[in-house]
């Protein structure tokens, strides 16, 4: 990249109330037992991981829509506000390419340029690993029984997943 230019990957996730039911430790010959609280609720996860730096950026909706990835947008825009460009690379997702995100991004003057990953190829989408760590963490069989309760829960996950993927962006460039 030329200097001055950053590039991040960019994806969603979805956060679940209901538990997904997955392997789990547990003593042998006892049946562990996970509560669903009935009506599932969920929210959604903007991500954009820094290609160079492991950096995390994200933003939190009750929708899963193109005004999520807009919030993204404009929150890469202010984490980033020194960087001459933004190259974001994301999946294509309907809402990556909407009329109102193209909008967006002719409105940010050419700040910010869209790459889009070739269909079906989630593992070259590096925030991917991020998102599946999460997963494995928060929402396997997880007990709360309020979304505001698991919200925290996922933000203090996500906080430290960061930290982890920066320290391994950072070893791989030493």
């Amino acid at each position: 990249m030329p200097k001055g230019h950053v590039t991040v990957y960019e994806d969603e996730v979805d956060i679940h109330l209901n538990p997904k039911i997955g392997l789990d430790w547990m003593v042998r010959g006892q049946q562990k037992e996970v509560e669903t609280p009935g009506q599932n609720e969920k929210r959604y996860l903007a991500g954009a991981m820094n290609a160079v730096t492991g950096e995390v950026v994200w933003v939190e909706s009750e929708r899963k829509r193109s005004e999520l990835f807009i919030a993204l947008l404009a929150r890469l825009l202010r984490v980033y506000a020194g960087a001459k460009m933004i190259h974001l690379i994301p999946d294509n997702y309907r809402i990556h390419r909407s009329r109102i995100t193209q909008m967006a991004v002719a409105f940010y003057g050419g700040k910010i340029v869209l790459h889009f990953l070739p269909p079906y190829c989630p593992n070259e989408n590096k925030i991917e690993r991020l998102w599946e760590d999460l997963r494995a963490e928060v929402a396997r069989n997880q007990r709360c029984g309020l979304m505001d309760e698991l919200m925290e829960y996922v933000r203090l996950s996500l906080r430290r997943l960061a930290r982890q993927a920066r320290r391994r962006s950072q070893l791989r460039s030493a």
